[in-house]
Parts: C-alpha cells; sequence; structure tokens
C-alpha cells in the first residue's frame, strides 16, 4: 500500500486537471516523481490526455460529416469519468488503467 500523502498526490493529478488540463498535473508529477505511485499515475494521466487530445482532434474533423457532434459530447463524457474514477482509485491505493488508451509514456 503506498503512502499516504503519495495517494494524496496522485489523486490531486486527476482532480487539478479538471482547472488546469496540462500545467497542474505537470507540475506535480514533476514535484513528486521520485515516489514510484505518483510516477506511475502521472504516466497514465498523460497517456489518458494525449489519446483524448487525438480522440478529440478526430471528432472536429468528423463535423465536417456531421458525425463529430455526437462523438466530441461522447469523449467530453468519457474523460470527465474516467477522470473521476482514477482519482479515487489513486486516492483508494490501487494502480487502475484507464480504458482506451495508447500508452505512448511507459
Amino acid at each position: 500500500m503506498p503512502r499516504h500523502d503519495d495517494r494524496i498526490f496522485a489523486a490531486a493529478i486527476y482532480i487539478i486537471s479538471v482547472f488546469t488540463v496540462f500545467v497542474g498535473p505537470l507540475v506535480i508529477w514533476i514535484i513528486k516523481k521520485d515516489s514510484p505511485y505518483v510516477n506511475y499515475h502521472g504516466k497514465e494521466y498523460f497517456n489518458f490526455f494525449i489519446t483524448y487530445l487525438i480522440y478529440s482532434f478526430i471528432s472536429v474533423l468528423l463535423m465536417v460529416v456531421l458525425i463529430g457532434f455526437l462523438t466530441i459530447w461522447i469523449v467530453g463524457v468519457l474523460y470527465f469519468i474516467f477522470t473521476i474514477i482514477a482519482a479515487i482509485k489513486a486516492y483508494e491505493g490501487s494502480t487502475y488503467r484507464i480504458p482506451f488508451i495508447i500508452r505512448f509514456i511507459r
């Protein structure tokens, strides 16, 4: 079981992403990168962020054929739901793997 402060910082990566999508999680990850648990969740969040950025870009392109207006909402809702689930799991001390993401950072 990870230490309590590591769990708080790992959950904070996801929670602060609601307010600052890139800078906040990056600062927390850089500060606490020496903790394997926080490092895992930092990598997981940025893989999640990059993947959903790609999904959003594809949805914007699909707006030309009107299907993108639906997919952009789906992407947004999934991003919000998976952020909440990941924050809860990080605080509980588990290594949650967010579904539907591409692992760019290992």
